[in-house]
């Protein structure tokens, strides 16, 4: 693996290509003393140990790109840049999982917790949030409009607003990678009464209309126009009582109640989103003295407050997405694996699919989650040794409390190795079906019956590819998943897509059993 590392010490300039532990250790052993930091210290700062330190200094320790950017942040010095590079992943498939892997925080609980932080004037602090590309750019972003954003420690970010934001100076090329940067609407609406936004981006999963938000933001007085490149909004701020929602989307809820957090009016949202995010965001609204009732429910009533200057400390819940991601990881290579602090209540139904395809789990004594809210459990998922089958009815996803629309895609894998034909349907994106005919690159027998609706005929028996990997995210892991599965050796180019939502995966798969290599193009 080689690193483009460009670095200073004492004043002068160095630039070279690092090629191996040992050299990159010796860079951080040389801008550790130049900071003046004892390995001690480095360590405390770094929240490791000492002993991990100093295998790091001599080489004797191998480094993700994500911890490589902890180290940065530690040292206060970009260690690596790698421009107009891809990562790649050569994974070794045929191998089981075992053991037992943690479930990390929500990703798009954390996206949305970012924006929430600027309704507060006070210091926010979120404990364990990932370090995902999704989260990145909106950090970018938010730096980039003046507000204070300082990792600690591993994984907690401390957010500060400054007395004014500064719109004008925001990083496009980061918000436009992302689509949450609709959910500034919410929160900048009460301090701003005219500023524009970039357009959306994120995954390519067709026409994802933006309707919904604008149709329930004008109830607040919001009115958006769009321009070449953004959307200009004006603010002529009003209370509604009531508001229908034109559709029960996780971002459009979001979105509203950070509408309604800063009004003083009582205000009723129907036909809410009651997912995992959003109660996540009603949780942390409460911190921030915000009245929110009807949590888990499609009536949400919210009474909220017209200034919010307070320091609190949030910790959001774990990813339901992630602790089915690898459920079906263990499905597809016949494992057995245990999912550690799982968000039951999110995955139930997914489970209940399983158990009826032949699957056996074990489940855990439920316990809370940090945020003292959220229900979590371990799940263990046992060996089926080929015995899966076929669901006869469709699979398919809805709002919660339905299957999750986020996990629906997960089953295309498990459908693949599962004897009889698997009809899924996802009908909420106009072309995320279209990717999972990238499953047949990998000898999965997939039959587009129309833009949402595909049929999986098993069992398969996947086997090795080289593929770039597609712009979305869901679609770009079964693929990962597939090769899990597939003897011999395959190649998933440019993981971007997999990395805006997910932390050290390959790192994390590899301490439960899998063989796969981080490769970087330069």
């Amino acid at each position: 693996m080689k690193y483009l590392c460009v670095y200073t010490v004492k004043g002068i300039i160095y630039l070279a290509m690092i090629t191996t532990n040992e050299k990159i250790g010796h860079l951080i052993y040389q801008i550790r003393q130049d900071r003046g930091l004892t390995q001690a210290e480095f360590a405390r700062k770094l929240g490791t140990s000492q002993s991990a330190v100093n295998r790091i200094e001599h080489g004797k320790q191998n480094l993700s790109l994500e911890t490589l950017g902890r180290i940065s942040d530690v040292l206060k010095k970009p260690l690596i840049s790698i421009t107009g590079s891809a990562v790649n992943l050569r994974i070794e498939g045929g191998h089981e999982l075992k053991g037992s892997i943690k479930t990390r925080v929500s990703k798009n609980a954390a996206v949305c917790l970012l924006f929430a932080a600027l309704l507060n004037k006070g210091t926010t602090r979120l404990k364990h949030m990932p370090r995902i590309e999704e989260v990145n750019r909106i950090v970018e972003v938010l730096i980039s409009i003046g507000v204070s954003v300082k990792w600690q420690g591993n994984n907690d970010l401390e957010i500060k607003p400054p007395e004014t934001l500064l719109m004008d100076k925001m990083d496009k090329q980061a918000a436009r990678k992302t689509r949450s940067v609709l959910m500034m609407l919410g929160p900048i609406m009460h301090l701003f009464p005219e500023f524009s936004i970039p357009y959306a981006g994120g995954c390519k999963l067709g026409t994802r209309t933006v309707r919904p938000h604008l149709f329930a933001l004008e109830e607040f007085g919001v009115d958006v126009v769009a321009k070449t490149g953004r959307y200009h909004v004006k603010v002529n701020k009003k209370t509604p009582d009531e508001i229908v929602l034109y559709e029960s989307g996780d971002t459009v809820t979001e979105n509203v109640l950070m509408a309604a957090a800063r009004m003083e009016h009582e205000v009723t949202i129907k036909m809410a989103s009651a997912n995992y995010m959003v109660q996540d965001l009603c949780f942390f609204l409460r911190k921030l003295g915000v009245k929110v009732d009807g949590i888990g429910t499609t009536t949400l009533r919210v009474k909220g407050v017209g200034e919010i200057k307070k320091n609190v400390t949030y910790y959001p819940s774990e990813d339901p997405v992630e602790a089915m991601t690898f459920i079906a990881a263990a499905v597809t290579t016949n494992s057995q694996l245990t999912i550690t602090r799982a968000p039951i209540e999110f995955v139930e139904l997914e489970l209940i699919k399983l158990k009826h395809m032949g699957l056996k789990f074990d489940i855990s004594e439920w316990y809370k989650a940090d945020n003292g809210q959220t229900n979590l459990a371990d799940i263990t998922i046992h060996k089926h040794n080929g015995k899966l089958v076929a669901l006869e009815e469709k699979i398919y996803a809805r709002p919660f409390p339905g299957l999750n629309i986020d996990n629906l895609p997960y089953f295309v894998p498990i459908a693949a190795i599962a004897k009889g034909r698997t009809l899924i349907h996802d009908w909420v994106y106009e072309e995320r079906a279209l990717y999972y005919t990238e499953m047949r690159k990998l000898g999965a027998n997939v039959t587009l019956a129309d833009p949402h609706r595909a049929y999986i005929d098993g069992p398969t028996k996947f086997s090795a590819a080289d593929i770039v990997c597609p712009p979305a995210l869901r679609p770009a892991v079964l693929l990962l998943i597939g090769m899990l599965a597939a003897d011999g050796i395959s190649m998933l180019r440019n993981v971007y897509s997999i990395n805006r939502g997910y932390e050290d995966l390959a790192e994390r798969l590899n301490s439960v059993g899998a063989h796969i290599t981080v490769m970087n193009e330069l």
